[in-house]
């Protein structure tokens, strides 16, 4: 019997430990190592956070279906890895401190033959002071947070309701920030529920983003398919702003945020101070701070992570200047290039560069979104790297080839939602192909134009809100739930 050490139980992991039960069954093990007891479908948060969906609705204990599908739960964060076992033993093992109440801080080992990182990002709201809801500004990024959110636009909503006005700014609280789409939601939503509230006239909505220009979403914009020839997501995306009179401010590294005011710098160097009354801002991702070890106990951290403490797999990672960034930089297996039974998924693997034009500021101050990593390639990488696993295992041969999915020939669908509503909301459905341009394959935007486009409406939402339900229903695995698509 070998197991299988999954540690995250986000959309990445949880998916990769689902695949991997059903296709080794209960003749190899499938272990779960997270910190968190509830599954959370993070896309729908920003609809808590707007007070159109309860937090109740957006998450679900994990231990039942853990239990039921016979996958082993430690309640826990992995603290460091130990690929090749320590001087007592070979074994492959990773420490992991609890979180389980009754047992926090209660320090131990799992042994593993394969490990898959999903961990996910670590909220780095303390690299910008006074960001975050420890801070002075709100966040979507958990459900708790969300909540929270949407406590405090309430506040707002109810003090321009008695005709005081609000200055309500979302967007990105650093330069190096990801998830713009997750900003763009937000900000669109906002929008929606002042208008349902009667109060939009009295509320000045700003949206602040590292985006060199709307539409770029950390994937360098996208040029959409139109029957009238082609247009640039920018072009696209400016004329919904324009639509809502949301303001925007682009190029933005906020530098501080204290109670009431933001301050941030912008590419050509212009220093600037918005006030406001209420603001979410995403914060920076880096990895979640895991350590490694050889077996005389040597920290070799360098080896299977990078700077950033994201976890390091089979792309290029040689700096050279962004015209030099190909498509085949990037990672097709999510392989440990050094331990081949390590894999990393999801937000948890280093990117090799980002897929948007880095900027900076005159003083050396870097303003470029990080490549987004979550939802739909999340759920595909999870899948692979857990076929690729499957495979090795039942077929005997470690080194068996892998199973492949890059970002840079894999397309992606996003329904981004503009005003939560049954009969009056709508979405902005967008998809894309690959998620890394190649423009050796399509010269010119890098992406195939008959796959890539942009709409907006109403059955959008329609789709979004049946999407909630299907992803939720998959995530629970009930019957059926393999034939969901990732």
């Amino acid at each position: 019997m070998q197991n299988i050490v999954v540690l995250g139980g986000g959309v990445a992991g949880h998916t990769a430990a689902l695949h991997l039960k059903r296709l080794l069954g209960n003749k190899h093990s499938v272990t779960v190592v997270t910190p968190n007891s509830q599954w959370n479908w993070i896309p729908s948060n920003i609809w808590v956070g707007v007070g159109k969906m309860p937090a109740t609705k957006v998450v679900f204990p994990l231990a039942p279906v853990y239990r039921r599908k016979h996958i082993t739960y430690h309640q826990a964060a992995a603290t460091a890895i130990h690929p090749n076992g320590d001087a007592n033993d070979a074994q492959s093992f990773v420490e992991v401190i609890s979180t389980k109440t009754g047992s926090e801080g209660n320090v131990s080992r799992v042994a593993y033959d394969y490990l898959i990182n999903a961990t996910g990002p670590k909220l780095r709201f303390d690299l910008t002071p006074g960001l975050g809801p420890d801070g002075f500004t709100d966040s979507v990024c958990t459900y708790s947070h969300a909540n929270v959110a949407s406590q405090h636009l309430q506040m707002s909503i109810d003090k321009m309701k008695q005709g005081t006005p609000q200055i309500l700014i979302v967007g990105m609280g650093h330069g190096t920030c990801t998830c713009e789409g997750a900003a763009f939601e937000y900000v669109f939503n906002v929008d929606h529920v002042l208008r349902e509230n009667g109060v939009r006239h009295l509320a000045h909505l700003i949206y602040l983003t590292n985006e060199h220009e709307l539409g770029d979403f950390g994937v360098g914009g996208m040029t959409f398919a139109e029957k009238n020839g082609a247009m640039s997501s920018e072009t696209w995306m400016t004329s919904l702003f324009l639509e809502k009179e949301i303001d925007f401010i682009l190029g933005a590294h906020v530098t501080q945020v204290r109670e009431g005011e933001v301050d941030f710098v912008l590419i050509d160097g212009t220093q600037r101070t918005q006030a406001f009354d209420f603001a979410m801002l995403l914060p920076p991702f880096r990895g979640v701070g895991m350590h490694a070890f050889d077996r005389s106990g040597a920290d070799i951290t360098d080896t299977l992570f990078a700077a950033s403490g994201f976890f390091k797999v089979d792309a290029n990672y040689a700096p050279k200047p962004f015209e030099e960034w190909t498509a085949r930089d990037w990672p097709k297996t999510y392989e440990s290039p050094t331990h081949p039974n390590h894999f990393g998924v999801g937000i948890a693997f280093a990117p090799p560069h980002g897929i948007s034009r880095p900027y900076q500021t005159p003083d050396g101050v870097v303003i470029a979104p990080a490549p987004p990593r979550t939802g739909m390639p999340s759920g595909v990488q999870g899948k692979t790297v857990a076929q690729t696993i499957a495979h090795r295992i039942k077929s005997g041969d470690s080194m068996a080839s892998a199973k492949t999915a890059s970002m840079a020939s894999m397309g992606a669908a996003c329904i981004a939602s503009i005003g939560a509503d049954l009969r009056n909301g709508a979405a902005a459905t967008i998809t894309m192909s690959p998620i890394v341009p190649d423009t050796v394959k399509y010269p010119g935007t890098g992406r195939d134009a008959s796959e890539t486009f942009g709409e907006v409406g109403l059955a959008g939402h329609w789709m979004k809100r049946l999407l909630h339900t299907l992803f939720i229903y998959k995530a629970k695995a009930r019957f059926g739930w393999a034939l969901i698509p990732e």
